[in-house]
């Protein structure tokens, strides 16, 4: 992990600091609150200011709901109703800023996510660092042929064909920040190179940068659109290098509100969701029927169907 010397200093400043505050306060947040935890080679994350708790769910929800249960039992299974029942608005009550350092083609994924307030390092204004994402060699995978948006998993790329393509990460990156460099006639402190050129504008000379060099920002989101994109990004379908960001943020806020993330781990992490023709069949299967793609899939493809099989764990009925 890659954290500035002024970053650390502010972050060292900032966990010195305490204020005394009327508003809801969670413990175990507070111990990381701006502390930088590390992601990928250069990459980190870090909570640097948040809003509500559990509880302040439960009181969004009281409003709508009159004045209910009180007691801390019966608050969770409020939480996990809400949660089961696609009552999102209590959860928007608690909001959560992240500092966030990453690739920029895992920020171009990321930003598709367009429920968040975003500001990101301004490559027009400053000078990149020279950083850049290397994977490690268990993550050189060849494409899927199953998948055509993603690489093959558990088939990494092996001995002279692993050690060339990191090579030439490394050597393209290099050389395009030098000519990075070049063309701007700046070093990495923004310092002249040549008095005797005038150097290209940053915001033009930043184009020749590949997508695997770092940027960062801060991302402010509320917890129903954060349990969202953790929901999509923690899957273990999601790219590898965006899913890194999202599991050390699932940690992040099981800390700050344990309620809500027990219920969204059950009810939207680990749950199934079944079509009208998938639940035909499963209610099929309960009765103790015999079922069958030739006689139980009208409108079914057999992709759903093995899907299907797949989550019943039931293999000698696929197609």
């Amino acid at each position: 992990m890659a954290i500035s010397a002024e970053q650390q200093a502010e972050v060292n400043e900032l966990r010195e600091q305490s204020f005394s505050t009327k508003r809801a306060t969670v413990p175990a947040l507070e111990e990381v609150l701006y502390q930088p935890i590390p992601v990928l080679d250069h990459g980190f994350v870090r909570v640097v200011d948040y809003m509500g708790d559990d509880n302040s769910i439960v009181q969004a929800a009281r409003v709508s709901y009159g004045k209910g249960t009180k007691k801390v039992n019966q608050d969770r299974g409020l939480i996990n109703y809400l949660m089961r029942h696609w009552h999102t608005t209590p959860f928007e009550m608690c909001e959560i800023k992240f500092h966030i350092k990453l690739p920029m083609f895992v920020a171009r994924q990321w930003i598709r996510h367009r429920t968040a307030n975003v500001n990101e390092y301004s490559a027009r204004y400053s000078v990149l660092d020279r950083e850049f994402y290397i994977p490690s060699p268990e993550n050189l995978a060849p494409q899927s042929s199953q998948n055509h948006q993603g690489r093959a998993e558990g088939q990494p790329l092996e001995g002279a064909e692993a050690e060339r393509v990191l090579q030439l990460l490394k050597d393209d990156a290099a050389q395009c920040y030098d000519h990075y460099q070049e063309m701007m006639n700046e070093d990495e402190n923004g310092n002249v190179i040549d008095e005797n050129k005038r150097g290209l504008a940053r915001e033009l000379a930043r184009m020749n940068l590949p997508v695997n060099a770092y940027t960062q920002w801060y991302w402010k989101v509320d917890l129903h659109n954060l349990m969202h994109f953790l929901r999509l990004r923690a899957d273990t379908h999601a790219q590898y290098e965006i899913r890194a960001y999202a599991i050390e943020m699932c940690k992040l806020v099981e800390k700050w509100v344990p309620f809500a993330y027990e219920a969204f781990e059950d009810n939207r992490m680990h749950n199934t969701h079944l079509s009208g023709r998938a639940t035909s069949v499963v209610k099929a299967l309960i009765k103790g029927e015999s079922v069958a793609f030739e006689s139980h899939a009208e409108g079914m493809s057999k992709r759903e169907w093995n899907e299907l099989m797949d989550t019943m764990e039931i293999t000698d009925l696929k197609v």
